[in-house]
């Protein structure tokens, strides 16, 4: 490509909002533009960068098997009420009317539709397995979309969906998905974790992220420092049991007025009393049922865990009117003894330890201290429902866990015959019974990995692009315009270096040299080869290595050889 001709334009200034370094660069160096909020174009530069990145994803999938389709983006609602997500998805989901007021949605992900598909075509065991994906455009209606294509709104995925004939047969599909990943992100170049994970909206038994380390990254990774455990923090477990209490050590209840004083710490500065001394009594409502949950007062409610826990679709905080309904009180006074109506509760194991705890006394305004578990209530189910934390013991061994930060690049779900039960995707097996298709799904987010490369791949002065996703791997740079000798020189390599295969720019603009060595490494191709009239006499030309900043003076002759060579190197 003669960057002449390039459709892209490098800037000095960012926008306002951009403020971790890939927006910041990809915007600098023409490579997106933001059509709306969380919406953007991709331009020449991203769009070679992403043809890349799904080559190498379709080449590792096909590898395990992988038949790749093209599904649509618009869905009809019928399909997500048969899943049972179509109440339960959330406000993300983009609902729509067509002309005659049928609802449809924006497609945030496929397992209903790709669901409907392989039902139809379905018929036997012998068929399977199976193993589809797409790449194609994503839309959530994220609540505050930010750090540009990080969390956008729309985007591009890739998304698998496996059909086996039973569970054992699924896992190992999910173990073939596992290292295909692990192979694609490799092959990007990029330093990754495979981090258990909770699985959320998508719903199954078992899940995996691929979290690249970074330090803008959102997610929060906890890893043992003795062995390979290592999680998401909503899932990250530690090794926490039930408590067993003293009964000499019991005090009497007393309920005390607590005029105005509501949440933990509010309470806590009324009674001087530290915060690990209460007990935080929420009301949730999973799945429709009102369930009280208990915890430490210094500790967090880990809803993926509860969710988890309890099986759930979905978990939201009750309302005010449920709460007073339940407990006689305004939210914020609730605790588990002398509640109005039984309900099911649930504790975490922090609970179970502490002693003549504080909680609300399901009054207005008041509070019951000395409040003990298996003396004054019995939880329903007592579990790991809060946070791990840094420093807290792993779970399968004798290390402790470490913080990182990371940006999930990719997830793979066991589903299980969560979706297949559901919408009655059926096969009929050797015996000629019907028995349902065991599922599991498996996404990238497309251009979230490129964005996340450049987090972890960049300096002050821009990109430095691992090279098997670099828009181009070597930037060819005549200095002196003028002069008849650079310039051939110029297109004589840039010539030799596209017959040798090698994905290449001239930089064939009229400008200073200056202006040429900054667009070059903003942009962050790889290889620099940097022509000028004082080299050509010495018959060599300068070679700078992006990533090293290192530089060669190599004879012309030798110069696309060692391309070659290090694009080589670079893949393997």
């Amino acid at each position: 490509m003669r960057i002449s001709q390039l459709f892209y334009q490098t800037l000095k200034e960012v926008p306002r909002d951009a403020q971790i370094p890939s927006h910041q660069l990809m915007f600098r160096a023409g490579m997106i533009q933001q059509l709306a909020s969380g919406i953007y174009n991709y331009l020449p530069l991203a769009r070679k960068s992403l043809n890349k990145l799904e080559a190498i994803i379709r080449e590792e999938l096909e590898k395990k098997g992988c038949q790749e389709v093209l599904l649509p983006m618009v869905q009809p609602s019928e399909l997500w009420e048969e899943s049972g997500r179509w109440g339960y998805y959330g406000p993300e989901l983009l609902r729509l009317k067509d002309r005659k007021g049928n609802d449809f949605c924006l497609g945030p992900t496929h397992e209903e539709v790709v669901t409907d598909m392989v039902r139809r075509n379905l018929k036997s065991y012998k068929q399977l397995p199976w193993n589809l994906f797409q790449v194609q455009s994503k839309f959530r209606d994220e609540v505050r979309p930010r750090f540009g294509l990080m969390r956008g709104r729309e985007f591009i995925m890739k998304d698998a969906y496996s059909f086996d004939v039973d569970e054992e047969a699924s896992k190992v599909t999910y173990k073939k998905m596992y290292d295909a990943y692990t192979a694609i992100f490799n092959r990007c170049g990029l330093e990754f974790r495979a981090v258990d994970a909770a699985t959320g909206n998508i719903g199954g038994d078992m899940s995996h992220e691929f979290q690249v380390l970074a330090k803008s990254g959102e997610d929060l990774i906890l890893s043992c420092d003795k062995c390979d455990y290592a999680a998401n923090v909503e899932k990250a477990l530690t090794k926490r049991s039930e408590g067993k209490m003293d009964a000499s050590a019991l005090s009497a209840n007393e309920k005390v007025h607590t005029p105005g004083s509501r949440t933990i710490e509010e309470v806590a500065e009324f009674l001087k009393l530290p915060a690990n001394n209460f007990l935080k009594s929420i009301i949730y409502v999973i799945d429709e049922e009102p369930v009280l949950v208990l915890i430490q007062g210094d500790l967090e409610i880990n809803e993926s865990k509860l969710q988890t826990l309890m099986g759930a679709n979905s978990v939201a905080l009750a309302d005010d009117k449920t709460v007073r309904d339940i407990t006689g009180a305004s939210t914020g006074f609730a605790g588990p003894v002398g509640l109005k109506k039984k309900l099911r509760i649930i504790a975490d194991y922090s609970v179970s330890h502490g002693l003549n705890m504080v909680c609300g006394a399901n009054e207005d305004d008041h509070h019951l201290l000395n409040v003990n578990y298996g003396r004054d209530y019995i939880a329903d189910q007592i579990s790991d429902i809060s946070f791990a934390a840094a420093g807290d013991s792993c779970s399968l061994c004798e290390g402790t866990l470490e913080e990182h930060r990371g940006i999930e690049v990719g997830q793979v779900f066991f589903l299980g015959t969560k979706y297949s039960e559901a919408m009655k995707c059926t096969y009929l097996d050797k015996d000629g019974k019907e028995q349902l298709a065991v599922m599991g799904c498996y996404g990238i987010g497309v251009g979230r990995t490129m964005a996340a490369a450049i987090e972890q791949h960049h300096d002050d002065d821009g990109i430095i692009w691992p090279v098997a996703i670099a828009p181009y791997e070597v930037v060819v740079l005549p200095l002196q315009m003028n002069k008849e000798e650079v310039v051939q020189t110029g297109e004589d390599l840039y010539k030799k270096l596209k017959d040798a295969g090698i994905d290449v720019a001239l930089d064939d603009r009229e400008e200073r040299a200056g202006f040429k060595f900054k667009d070059a490494d903003l942009i962050g191709y790889p290889l620099q080869i940097v022509i000028g009239a004082r080299s050509l006499e010495n018959g060599e030309l300068e070679v700078k290595i992006r990533k090293t900043g290192e530089k060669k003076n190599l004879p012309l002759g030798e110069i696309v050889s060692f391309v070659q060579e290090f694009i080589q190197n670079e893949k393997s």
